[in-house]
């Protein structure tokens, strides 16, 4: 008999949490948002958005407006906990699970018995079962029978994650048959896509896995668009030949890989299986290094180039048509372009934000202009981000300046 959730708490009101609370909200689970930012509290209460995420904005407006999502500081007692905070990893690559250990002591104290909670957050495997264990040290009057504990890893692209949180397949990963089934029964309140149960250790590593795959590949066209660089290739001409081969698929290459996924969670495999993941170790290995290839080939242009020159820097988010900056590539190259004495004044070009993030906003001669201004004013133009803005750009604009193209949408 499927179970019926009458509230549930969605811990960490970010990228993922947001978008899950207030679908949860908009399919009549009374929802109620978790977060330790008082901003982020109010501008979900007033149906403002924290960030930008198309679809969004008029699910939470809905949600608020009916009553059935509000956001807190605090944390309420509910049927089912969804954990969805950060898991970044430390400066040793091991996952730091500091944000989830905060979220499962808050929730110890509203617990009774019979819950199910649910960790969303990309972890390594074992993180589940460790969540648990920090809940049940908290609550010694409980037992693991008392509670119900899943893991659910998200499995959408930013940028489209209003669509896919919905349409996906889902992998449902949990401690124990009973506490699987629960968590289906709550997807099952939104999802349309299939609800795959496993264990929750297989459920951690599917979502590794997923992503680490997507590294490997991308780390191929990254080395690719090197080696071809070297032998005077046009690289993707290259590859869109190669891509002809009937069972060739060949990714694009860029100026590194980015966001709070695919450039995080191989590191947590490498970290659970040290001596075993080296084909994923040197992906990611490849992968961070193209950011200073990059930054290399700005300062060889910068050196053939006249004192005092201008660079145009297209692009910090870290994939096209998104504001999100999280372990971006593009953002990273600029911000070690600010910090070097190359005496160019630094034209940033990103869209979909309104001001320069901390690190480039205190720094001399950078600053946050428009397309058109910063076409006319460069003399060393920089693509990092193949934004839809920028695919409409006149090549004719372009002509008389050097130009790095990382995405090959100006070549």
């Amino acid at each position: 008999m499927a179970r019926n959730f009458a509230n549930v708490a969605v811990v960490g009101l970010g990228y993922i949490g947001l978008p899950t609370a207030a679908i949860l909200a908009d399919h009549g689970v009374k929802t109620v948002g978790v977060d330790i930012a008082p901003s982020t509290v109010e501008q979900v209460n007033a149906g403002v958005l924290p960030f930008v995420e198309p679809g969004l904005l008029e699910v939470l407006e809905r949600a608020v407006a009916k009553g059935q999502l509000k956001a807190q500081t605090d944390m309420p007692v509910a049927d089912a906990y969804i954990v969805a905070v950060p898991t970044p990893f430390t400066d040793a690559l091991s996952a730091d699970l500091t944000y989830i250990e905060t979220a499962a002591r808050s929730i110890a104290t509203t617990l009774t018995g019979g819950e199910l909670v649910i960790l969303e957050s990309t972890s390594p495997p074992g993180a589940t079962e460790h969540m648990r264990d920090v809940i049940l040290e908290a609550r010694m009057d409980l037992n693991a029978e008392d509670l119900l504990v899943a893991h659910c890893p998200e499995r959408v692209l930013p940028g489209k994650i209003m669509q896919e949180m919905i349409t996906n397949d889902r992998i449902i990963g949990g401690i124990g048959t009973e506490a699987a089934e629960a968590a289906r029964d709550l997807y099952a309140a939104f999802c349309q896509g299939e609800l795959l149960l496993t264990d929750a250790r297989t459920a951690e590593m599917a979502k590794l896995t997923e992503n680490s795959f997507r590294d490997v590949n991308i780390a191929f066209a990254n080395e690719l668009s090197v080696i071809s660089h070297k032998l005077g290739i046009d690289v993707w001409e290259l590859i869109a030949l190669a891509n002809h081969h009937p069972r060739v698929n060949i990714l694009q290459p860029g100026p590194g890989v980015g966001g709070h996924c695919i450039a995080v969670d191989p590191w947590f495999i490498v970290d659970a299986a040290p001596e075993e993941a080296n084909l994923i170790r040197t992906a990611r290995q490849t992968n961070d290094a193209k950011p200073d290839w990059v930054l290399g080939r700005i300062e060889q242009a910068l050196d053939i180039g006249a004192a005092g020159s201008k660079v145009a820097l297209f692009g910090l988010a870290f994939k096209a048509n998104i504001d999100d900056l999280r372990e971006s590539p593009s953002l990273a190259i600029v911000e070690r372009l600010s910090s070097l004495a190359v005496g160019a004044e630094l034209l940033v070009v990103e869209p979909h934000i309104h001001e320069l993030p901390p690190k480039l906003a205190t720094r001399e001669k950078v600053s946050l202009i428009s397309t058109e201004r910063a076409i006319q004013e460069a003399d060393i133009i920089v693509l990092l981000v193949d934004h839809d803005a920028f695919k409409n750009v006149d090549p004719v604009q372009l002509e008389g300046k050097t130009v790095i193209d990382t995405r090959g949408i100006w070549r």
